[in-house]
């Protein structure tokens, strides 16, 4: 084991718990908050060369570790976007039974975003619901 292995191990005994605190902190889950950690470390050990002739490396891992935070933010943000509009399309076009093309004028999207986003919310549904569910759905509709 070299120098910089057993100068990062001391790291991460001395910084793993403050890291899986501040995530607990920022997201109220200690699952995730482990995680965060657990992908600040990694990235503060890819980066270690670097990062060790640092005054203070903890402050790289902490940052590493809100920014990582940020970034899940904004990807579950994306998610959320997505979801809502591929369930507004579904209640649209099958529930209100409207045609795609007036789908698509209501909502202001071309018609191939609504087709696209009706294909990928049904087979969505398939995949969470299972056949007889969506049969029973539909025998629910008509």
């Amino acid at each position: 084991m070299t120098g910089a292995d057993l100068q990062f191990r001391e790291f991460f005994a001395a910084e793993y718990g403050r890291l899986r605190v501040l995530g607990y902190l920022l997201t109220s889950d200690w699952g995730q908050a482990e995680e965060l950690a657990q992908d600040a470390l990694v990235r503060t050990y890819r980066a270690w060369p670097r990062v060790r002739g640092h005054e203070r490396p903890g402050a790289y891992a902490r940052k590493v570790l809100v920014n990582r935070h940020r970034s899940l933010l904004r990807r579950a943000k994306v998610e959320a976007r997505h979801l809502a509009g591929r369930r507004v399309v579904l209640v649209l076009r099958y529930h209100e039974d409207l045609p795609e093309a007036e789908v698509a004028r209501l909502l202001g999207l071309p018609l191939g975003t609504v087709k696209s986003l009706a294909h990928r919310g049904l087979a969505r549904l398939r995949g969470e619901l299972g056949s007889p569910a969506m049969e029973e759905i539909r025998g629910n509709l008509e």
